[in-house]
């Protein structure tokens, strides 16, 4: 398969998803041409910024505004004796540090080029999997809730799944680069890969966390499709993918509960068991109708809906902003992804593979992960423990989200200087 037929591929994939235009042929790069040089209708010269300005604010108002919302849902839990020692904003301030530190983490990835990127690749997925392993190590690894997922750094607790997420992102880009000149064979290009995210599963669904697992293998999958994999080994691959993780479902007697608890929320009883969550979070977006019931107005939050301000934060949105306000977030967020695959796709135009790779990656990875956990919060799929991008309380997951879009601007900014015809 050729780089022009690669090009066409990712244009008719996320144009006919995003509604966008799919001429990406070699005479009709996926850039805004209106920038560069002069305004058709001016003779004044058009100022190209650096990087991507409306990205960043679409980033900096679901940053603020989950901040908002995590201490809202968060307030409340000092009232029950399992957090009695908090402080009232004792989650508010947590997360502010963790926005605080990810924030300058994202500043330094931002100078980093990505030729760097594609070297260290290979490294940063090996060391992600020899953190996998540690966090299962006794008193390395910390336990919350019958999960060891963490470790402890002190000032935070970090999640290396969340690091998994990225460091595959990284490797599937630059193995499909690698591979390009044998991507019609199974065994020799789609295998390998394979492997790697299946020992990533295993040591992940140790944890257990297979909900990470499913969105690090959707990210893989997707670059595999956007890399040139062949159409029919593309959908024998996802047909394995779901037969595996149905076939987890159907050994788990755990797993078996929540898909029941989901078909049946209300009965006597999944109410009080497994569909507690989900029951609780369908009456606070029915509390919420139109227009909510005003920020700091949820009652669910009061130890009624557990994991509000985590994974079930978009339930709080939901109840304080009503209809409208879910609206909102839905459309920030498919803004957000439509943006990053938007860069790209100009990086694949501009012959830049690897980097067009890694930014389609990162739109895959959070656009359907705030996929899952809307979903999950009303009810359309499973409950899954997924925090919603950017906005639900968690550090690690913060950090990590911040660190791939300063990489997407990055990319954005190489593409700038390329349209410059300046080198990267």
């Amino acid at each position: 398969m050729s780089l022009g037929t690669l090009r066409a591929r990712a244009g008719n994939f996320f144009g006919g998803l995003f509604g966008g235009a799919t001429d990406t042929g070699p005479e009709a790069l996926p850039v805004r041409t209106g920038m560069l040089g002069r305004s058709p209708h001016s003779t004044a010269p058009v100022r190209l910024l650096g990087f991507d300005q409306a990205l960043v604010w679409v980033t900096v108002t679901l940053l603020l505004w989950g901040l908002v919302m995590v201490y809202s849902a968060s307030i409340a839990m000092p009232d029950n004796p399992k957090f009695t020692r908090y402080a009232h904003t004792h989650f508010l301030v947590r997360h502010l540090v963790s926005m605080m530190m990810a924030l300058l983490v994202a500043v330094l990835v931002f100078q980093v080029p990505m030729a760097t990127w594609e070297k260290v690749a290979p490294y940063l997925f090996i060391a992600s999997l020899v953190l996998l392993m540690l966090v299962l190590v006794p008193f390395i690894g910390k336990g919350v809730n019958g999960a060891r997922r963490w470790i402890s750094l002190g000032v935070m607790n970090f999640q290396p799944s969340e690091l998994a997420k990225f460091a595959t992102l990284l490797y599937a880009a630059d193995y499909m680069v690698r591979k390009m000149d044998v991507k019609e064979r199974f065994f020799r290009a789609v295998l390998p890969m394979g492997a790697a995210v299946g020992v990533v599963g295993v040591l992940l669904l140790a944890e257990p966390d297979m909900g990470a697992f499913m969105v690090i293998a959707v990210i893989a999958m997707g670059i595999l499709f956007l890399g040139g994999v062949n159409a029919r080994m593309f959908f024998f691959i996802a047909t394995i993918v779901v037969a595996a993780f149905a076939a987890m479902v159907a050994a788990s007697p755990w797993r078996r509960e929540r898909i029941f608890a989901y078909l049946d929320p209300w009965s006597e009883e999944h109410a009080l068991g497994k569909g507690y969550q989900l029951s609780h979070s369908l009456i606070a977006f029915g509390r919420g109708e139109w227009t909510g019931v005003g920020l700091g107005g949820s009652i669910e939050k009061l130890h009624w809906l557990p994991e509000a301000h985590t994974d079930f934060l978009m339930a709080v949105i939901g109840e304080e902003f009503g209809l409208i306000g879910v609206l909102v977030a839905i459309v920030l967020f498919l803004w957000l992804t439509r943006r990053i695959v938007h860069i790209g796709r100009q990086a694949v135009a501009m012959d830049r593979l690897f980097a067009g790779l890694v930014a389609q990656g990162v739109g895959i990875w959070i656009g359907f992960q705030a996929f899952i956990n809307m979903g999950v919060n009303l009810g359309a799929l499973p409950t899954k423990g997924l925090t919603l991008p950017l906005m639900s309380y968690g550090g690690s997951a913060i950090m990590m989200n911040l660190v791939a879009l300063a990489v997407v601007l990055r990319i954005d900014h190489e593409n700038r200087l390329m349209m410059r015809g300046g080198r990267v």
